[in-house]
């Protein structure tokens, strides 16, 4: 291992473990039947989490902490194939670990260590809904389309400057108050992971593993496809120019 990439792939693995022993340990302590409180504390402790881990290692690693956002900036163009390995090997290691590290601070898996889980006869208003894992593809793929989007738009492309964590850290909080009661909205392969590991229980890995990678995808199609367009726009003359003019 490189001198160069060691510290890339420990600041990687210690958000991870951060993330998922803060988001997945308040999930756990805070635990079901909370209503949107419990659920805002839940989206707050991970978005800060975030927020404040990108601040501190976004000029080593990036501040990725995800696999999807991973995948996402290695689909823009903006890292290696070797690199991008790297992180997510990290990433999904730290992610273990700190849900490991969780069971054995609460004594256990008996809270379920904040592992996201499809939605069943949820109380919505006069109704109830239950999250069919078709939706709930639809629902982690969009989620993590948002994160992608926000970092490939603020971080890598650096129109955020220094406030890109910020940008980040409040879209992971958004996303967790619309998704979390629907799908544990977890929208990180790593996030997913840990706990599942933790408990033995993988109920719904393929979802939680698959569909924050292809929306990742989508976001990094879609942000290449208009950053060519901005270009383009900008380098196309304007009318009536002499460039513009055809010649006589």
């Amino acid at each position: 291992m490189s001198n160069r990439i060691a510290p890339k792939l420990l600041a990687e693995f210690i958000g991870t473990f951060a993330f998922v022993f803060i988001g997945a340990g308040a999930a756990a302590v805070v635990g079901d039947g909370v209503g949107l409180p419990g659920i805002a504390a839940i989206a707050v402790a991970h978005g800060l989490t975030i927020m404040v881990f990108a601040f501190a290692y976004g000029p080593i690693s990036g501040g990725h902490m995800n696999p999807a956002v991973t995948v996402g900036v290695f689909a823009a163009g903006a890292m290696g194939v070797g690199e991008a390995i790297g992180y997510i090997a990290s990433q999904l290691i730290g992610g273990v670990a700190g849900a490991l590290f969780l069971s054995t601070v609460l004594g256990g898996a008996a809270t379920g260590l904040g592992m996201p889980a499809l939605a069943h006869n949820l109380s919505l208003g006069a109704t109830s809904l239950t999250i069919t894992p078709a939706a709930g593809f639809m629902i982690e793929a969009v989620l993590a389309f948002f994160l992608v989007t926000v970092v490939l738009s603020t971080a890598v492309a650096g129109r955020a400057g220094n406030l890109a964590p910020l940008a980040i850290g409040m879209t992971l909080t958004l996303n967790i108050i619309m998704g979390g009661a629907l799908t544990g909205a977890a929208f990180n392969p790593a996030r997913a992971l840990g706990p599942m590991v933790a408990t033995g229980n993988f109920s719904d890995a393929w979802l939680y593993l698959t569909a924050p990678i292809v929306g990742a995808i989508i976001a990094a199609v879609l942000h290449t496809a208009l950053a060519r367009l901005a270009q383009e726009r900008m380098a196309a003359p304007a009318p009536g120019s002499a460039a513009a003019t055809p010649a006589e």
